[in-house]
């Protein structure tokens, strides 16, 4: 009788290691990860853009959607400290919090994850480099107001490559220091202009294009994002054949939710798209490749209502000048894509992406 047991139990493990090992293997290998954050993009800021411009989104491509809660550690409604923790580290955290859980405790970043396992890392952005989103995933600070210190952070990690504004940060500091010098020192190659960017296909690479935030896609921005993007794109495969890790921001749609400017909403979501199209094509050249699109929050309670002087298109409302408490869609295209669908909390997004990494 034990014995008939025993061997009723190794069958048991024996199919359930099967099955484990067959699940295992269906998950598929992704080799780069392009992770795009639109700021205070909802599903009405997507809308608004889709109506606005004569051709479909690129975001039109992605076959796999989903929503993501954005609810921080000590709110209902998070910031994008919490909301870009949360996307970095697979951990809720309090709102103004950069990388710590909510008892101050680092937590390991994605990007820094996907460093130890020898992958190139980036950054770019059109806020300052050293702002919340972007920092959520290189640095580790109490106050997102510490962009001075956050700055520090940059050349605690081997990051490949990062981009935005934010120069001031680095060499008219409080403190005196010229961390451009010091970076100059890690290897870095620190320049100033998108054109000196363009210029550069591998290495090491500063690239802090405005002493603050970039200026906005109608105050003369240009086709700095999809740009940066491609460049990005490009160095990181150049400086490592086996794979990276990138995140890629949308900042300003953001600004235009807290100043209830729908124009400048659709202008700044329609620039992102342009950067997501350069992944979706990226990814399209590049197999094993896996582009998720979302967003840390909606901002500004946006919406479509029908226009009173023409009830045939719709007008656009604001409910706030802040961040609201509703889910953010979510988009994924390429390799992996699948595993990107469903209502989701947003720390599902950077531990999907560690198991399609082979992080774990």
């Amino acid at each position: 009788m034990e014995n008939s047991i025993r061997r009723l139990l190794g069958i048991f493990c024996g199919i359930f290691l099967a099955a484990s090992i067959q699940a295992q293997q269906t998950v598929p290998a992704v080799k780069n990860v392009i992770l795009m954050i639109g700021d205070g993009m909802g599903l009405t800021q997507v809308s608004a853009a889709m109506l606005e411009s004569p051709q479909p989104l690129a975001l039109e491509r992605a076959a796999f959607t989903g929503f993501a809660k954005t609810y921080s550690a000590d709110s209902k409604i998070t910031d994008s400290a919490a909301g870009g923790t949360a996307l970095a580290t697979g951990h809720k955290t309090n709102n103004g919090y950069i990388g710590m859980d909510p008892e101050k405790r680092p937590l390991k970043t994605i990007l820094e994850r996907a460093e130890e396992k020898g992958l190139a890392t980036g950054l770019v952005a059109t806020y300052e480099i050293t702002n919340a989103t972007p920092a959520s995933f290189i640095a580790h600070n109490e106050s997102r107001k510490n962009e001075e210190e956050i700055a520090l952070d940059f050349l605690k990690t081997g990051i490949d490559l990062f981009i935005g504004g934010g120069k001031r940060k680095f060499d008219r500091r409080n403190d005196g220091k010229d961390l451009l010098k010091e970076l100059q020192a890690k290897g870095y190659r620190t320049v100033y202009t998108l054109d000196d960017v363009k210029s550069i296909d591998r290495g090491k690479v500063a690239a802090l294009l405005a002493d603050g935030h970039l200026p906005r896609i109608r105050a003369g921005r240009g086709d700095m994002l999809p740009e940066a993007t491609r460049q990005a794109l490009t160095i990181l495969k150049n400086n490592n054949p086996e794979g990276f890790f990138v995140m890629i921001e949308g900042s300003q749609i953001d600004g235009g939710g807290h100043a209830n400017e729908g124009e400048t909403i659709v202008a700044e979501l329609l620039d992102f798209d342009t950067a997501i199209r350069e992944a979706f094509d990226f990814a399209d050249r590049n197999p094993s490749t896996l582009v998720v699109v979302t967003a840390d929050h909606e901002t500004g309670g946006f919406s479509l209502p029908a226009s009173r002087q023409d009830k045939t298109v719709p007008g656009y409302k604001f409910g706030t000048s802040g961040h609201t408490a509703v889910m953010v869609p979510v988009y994924a295209y390429g390799t992996g894509a699948e595993q990107f669908t469903g209502i989701m909390e947003n720390t599902d997004i950077p531990k999907k992406i560690a198991a399609l990494l082979r992080l774990e």
